[in-house]
């Protein structure tokens, strides 16, 4: 499989079951050799209940308002993140500033294009294999050495544009 290929090609909402995410990543953890603390873990259960793309100060609020352990100062959140997008468990969306958990969190990083509604804001991972190898192909034919990808798609998601 090479980095761009992935058991999970269909576009579906990220995580429908927070506590086997939970328990997939925490897998995933003993396996790699990493530890995931509480504090981590009970960020990931935040972003893995939303069913959207959560704010770092949304999950701020979140921890201060007792939803689970961790401390309350926002370089903790912060680092949780940093551990949390460093190891493939979640994506952060730049263009909306938030984070979303990664539906398929044992594989390796991986380039993935979103569609994020803006009336909504429900975010698809929408992984095509063709669309990051298409951007992938035309960097290197412009002689960039692409190190990551993340593309997002802004405009309405089915049930809002039917609504609309």
């Amino acid at each position: 499989m090479t980095e761009h290929e992935h058991h999970c090609t269909a576009p579906h909402h990220h995580v429908d079951d927070a506590a086997g995410f939970i328990a997939v990543v925490e897998r995933v953890c003993r396996e790699r050799g990493l530890r995931l603390t509480p504090i981590r873990a009970n960020v990931l259960r935040l972003i893995a209940e939303a069913g959207k793309p959560v704010k770092a100060y949304e999950l701020l609020e979140l921890v201060r308002a007792g939803k689970g352990v961790g401390a309350d100062a926002p370089p903790t959140v912060y680092r949780a993140l940093d551990f949390l997008m460093a190891n493939g468990f979640v994506h952060k969306l730049s263009s909306v500033n938030s984070f979303v958990a990664c539906h398929h969190p044992s594989s390796n990083q991986h380039s993935v294009p979103f569609l994020i509604c803006d009336r909504c804001h429900s975010a698809v991972e929408l992984e095509d294999r063709d669309v990051v190898a298409a951007l992938d192909a035309r960097a290197k034919a412009l002689g960039f050495q692409p190190q990551a990808q993340t593309l997002e798609v802004h405009g309405l998601c089915a049930r809002c544009a039917q609504a609309a």
